[in-house]
């Protein structure tokens, strides 16, 4: 493109050009930079209307990758669901790459961000995953984790009978490891070695005290101060990672709320995603130890991803070329 055209790209355009796992190694490629330094900021989010909604935007830049941008879209607001927009830059010279409608690709990059995590903290012999929800993000994480561990058994559980069982059906036939609904979160959870929270739940969804040890509990459904997926125990009891150590203090509820509860204090944020994926600072030491991720969704992802499909499009020749006016232009008589 040149300095002053970018590529408008659809949902249909991106769809299908990178699989899970292309997704996967080019997120983690996102944190190591981040790990090393790479700027990014947690989610700002903006509330009001009548009816009442969300505008929610993050931001970060990925130096060795060559790209920047972010992500803003809205909830509520009357329209009963939400929009997704996502402007990419070139990090050297600041010029637009594209804008993205982000629809499509939200639950592909934030399974591989849930990936990436697991990958960092797992075991290495990891061969049971429970997952916790059945819905579109439930689906990405399933389809990202199982690129990153060889699982035998995954077993899932959501409260509507009929949407566990129609997720467990769908993703038997789609994945090698076997798949099954249960009709509990105990019976998911239970000698797991990985589990995966993808809901939109308010409160805890499994007891801590069923968590075997030795496994890992990836979050992925909440960034509210206020709602959790995960109990205090489960946070005490484990090396707490989360992607952003500044949304911590914003949003990060499980964190948040086991604090105040007094299970836990400031210290006990082990290190950032990044950091670990960097080596920078270690993540799993023993085979025993319970790890979590508690993701609530970053730049780093978004802006890796984009990239990748952005170099895809181009090559693909995707997408619809615009142009945007540099501001040294915008006052010309």
């Amino acid at each position: 493109m040149t300095d002053d055209r970018a590529l408008f790209l659809t949902s249909d355009d991106v769809r299908g050009l990178a699989t899970p796992a292309e997704y996967v190694d080019a997120v983690r490629e996102g944190y190591r930079e981040r790990g090393e330094g790479a700027p990014a900021r947690p989610r700002t989010r903006l509330t009001g209307g009548d009816p009442p909604g969300m505008l929610t935007g993050y931001s970060a830049i990925l130096p060795e990758t060559g790209a920047m941008g972010g992500y803003m879209y809205t909830g509520g607001f009357g329209s009963g669901d939400a929009h997704f927009v996502l402007p990419l830059f070139d990090a050297e010279t600041g010029a637009p790459l594209a804008v993205f409608d982000g629809a499509s690709l939200n639950p592909f990059k934030t399974g591989a961000t849930g990936a990436v995590g697991l990958d960092a903290l797992a075991r290495e012999d990891a061969t049971e995953l429970a997952v916790i929800g059945s819905g579109s993000q439930a689906r990405g994480q399933l389809r990202a984790a199982v690129t990153v561990r060889e699982f035998d058994a995954v077993r899932v559980y959501s409260p509507t009978r009929e949407h566990r069982e129609a997720f467990a059906a769908a993703m038997d036939d789609e994945l090698d490891p076997t798949v099954r609904a249960v009709d509990s979160s105990s019976a998911a959870v239970a000698g797991a070695d990985a589990v995966v929270t993808a809901t939109t739940a308010a409160e805890p969804v499994f007891d801590g005290a069923d968590l075997a040890d030795g496994a890992h509990v990836t979050c992925m459904g909440q960034y509210h101060p206020e709602k959790r997926e995960v109990d205090a125990e489960t946070v005490a009891r484990a090396t707490y990672v989360p992607d952003l150590r500044e949304r911590v203090e914003r949003d990060a509820g499980a964190f948040l709320l086991a604090r105040e509860e007094g299970a836990v204090d400031d210290d006990h944020v082990h290190a950032e995603l990044g950091e670990v994926v960097a080596g920078v600072e270690p993540g799993r030491t023993d085979p025993d130890e319970v790890t979590l991720f508690d993701s609530g969704g970053t730049a780093i992802e978004t802006v890796a991803a984009a990239h990748m499909l952005y170099e895809r499009a181009v090559d693909a020749g995707l997408g619809r070329e615009i142009e945007f006016l540099p501001a040294s232009r915008a006052f010309e008589e």
